[in-house]
């Protein structure tokens, strides 16, 4: 039998194994295009990138009068949304992926800007590193591949990238400042007490002094947050907030996105330093008309959004809006005298309750924490006689009914979630955006922001967006339904 034959006819097996050939050669030089196959998610950023004005979106360019030229910014931001696009959001993760990813060294041609170059590029162009959302966003939507039918928003806390223990409470500083202040007395006291015995040399102990510069650094600590008006404050990081992540409140900021139901690209992206989101949703309604040059049929939130005053604001934009009011807004069966219940009558400045029974105006309740605005009081005066009175309102006095500046766009909204279509659409809200939350959090690893300020982390979450719609039209694009020019 030959034993050069690469395999034993007799039993099939292979008679060797591969191995690295280190002495191979090529008798041509082999080419950047054979690196990667035609539907590689490169070829996409390259085909992206190079489909853009850099220099018209605002990018700055360097001319090196000496020494080795500057990398382009075509280049730089081609290794950024690739990078972005493979979970590698560092500036020393890029630059060993320029060595070491074969999509990255096809991107850059085989060159390695450092960390440094990278840093630099990012740090100087996050204006025009935000404009690239709009900018895929709007290839989509000529590619119809953006639905208009329905949107959904929703918003997610993201943790400061500084430490949490660095942070400032005024709680638990002035309490500090009390146990110091106790600790501070007793010591003087000893002190006093022992150098009257023994007629020592007048002079602080060293525990003291260390207490004493202890309260002098919380004092000003306390100050500063008086200064700022804040209660809580991460020295590091002045733009985050304290918020809710989880069960527990920490320094983050509120993430928010507008999400299409049917091609699950997201249509608009910010970040905010507001705790809660009842003041976004205008706001982001806005960016999508703006990216997209037109709102969807319906746009559905959660009732985290709920504010009477942005109901109000989505109506005079024309923005259609489902809103999950919940059932202290809305109601439940069982509340046959919940305030929705009531009907207003602004041309009598009266309100009728469920029983017939007319509530006339009192008074200009002026505005407080609870409700930050002007609201007009309605109150009963027929209780005392009422059979249900006390199944209406556990008040002595009677009911009152307060009704907001806004209040026909509640009332518009509560009849608009009456109809079970609006219903059904408004269930959806769930699917189409919270997935969203769950991919940037759990796939590509955005747990915590790499960087600090609000303008900084604005740019990196509005950038992880446009590497995240990328990665959706992917397969747009493999199927030629997705053209560039």
């Amino acid at each position: 039998m030959d034993q050069s034959r690469p395999w034993d006819i007799q039993n099939g097996d292979m008679s060797y194994e591969i191995e690295a050939n280190y002495e191979e050669q090529w008798l041509f030089p082999p080419s950047l295009e054979d690196l990667l196959p035609a539907g590689h998610p490169a070829r996409l950023v390259r085909e992206f990138v190079d489909f853009l004005d850099l220099k018209e979106l605002g990018f700055q360019t360097r001319i090196a009068e000496q020494g080795r030229p500057n990398y382009s910014a075509s280049l730089l931001v081609k290794v950024f949304l690739y990078g972005y696009m493979n979970r590698i959001r560092s500036c020393r993760g890029l630059e060993r992926a320029c060595m070491n990813d074969m999509g990255m060294l096809w991107l850059t041609g085989m060159n390695d800007p450092d960390h440094t170059t990278l840093w630099r590029f990012w740090n100087d162009n996050r204006a025009a590193l935000r404009k690239l959302f709009r900018q895929l966003l709007q290839i989509a939507v000529r590619a119809n591949l953006v639905g208009m039918v329905l949107h959904a928003v929703d918003g997610t806390k993201i943790l400061s990238q500084a430490s949490e223990t660095e942070g400032w409470h005024r709680s638990s500083l002035e309490e500090k400042l009390k146990k110091l202040d106790r600790a501070i007395d007793e010591i003087l006291q000893q002190t006093e007490q022992a150098g009257t015995s023994s007629g020592g040399e007048n002079r602080l102990p060293e525990p003291l002094q260390e207490r004493q510069q202890l309260r002098q650094l919380i004092q000003t600590q306390l100050k500063e947050l008086d200064d700022k008006g804040r209660d809580h404050l991460q020295p590091k990081d002045e733009d985050a907030r304290v918020m809710k992540c989880g069960s527990r409140k920490k320094f983050a900021y509120n993430a928010q996105v507008v999400v299409d139901q049917q091609s699950k690209l997201i249509v608009a992206s910010d970040v905010v330093t507001d705790e809660s989101d009842n003041a976004q949703l205008v706001p982001m309604l806005e960016q999508v008309k703006e990216n997209t040059g037109e709102v969807a049929e319906q746009t559905a939130s959660d009732a985290g959004y709920f504010a009477i005053f942005e109901l109000a604001g989505a109506e005079e934009k024309q923005f259609p809006v489902l809103m999950n009011l919940g059932e202290s807004v809305m109601g439940s069966e069982d509340q046959p005298y919940h305030a929705s219940r009531f009907v207003y009558e602004a041309d009598k400045d009266q309100c009728i309750c469920p029983r017939g029974e007319v509530l006339k105006f009192v008074r200009i309740r002026p505005r407080d924490k609870a409700r930050p605005y002007d609201a007009r009081e309605y109150r009963c005066r027929s209780y005392e006689s009422c059979p249900v009175r006390w199944q209406c309102s556990p008040s002595k006095t009677g009911r009152t009914v307060h009704i907001h500046p806004k209040h026909d766009a509640l009332v518009r909204q509560r009849e608009k979630l009456k109809d079970d279509g609006m219903r059904a659409m408004l269930k959806q809200r769930g699917g189409i955006v919270e997935p969203v939350f769950g991919w940037a959090k759990e796939v590509m690893g955005f747990r915590r922001w790499t960087c600090r300020g609000l303008d900084k982390v604005k740019t990196q979450w509005v950038f992880l967006c446009t590497a995240m719609n990328l990665l959706r039209l992917h397969k747009f694009w493999v199927e030629g339904k997705l053209v560039f020019g």
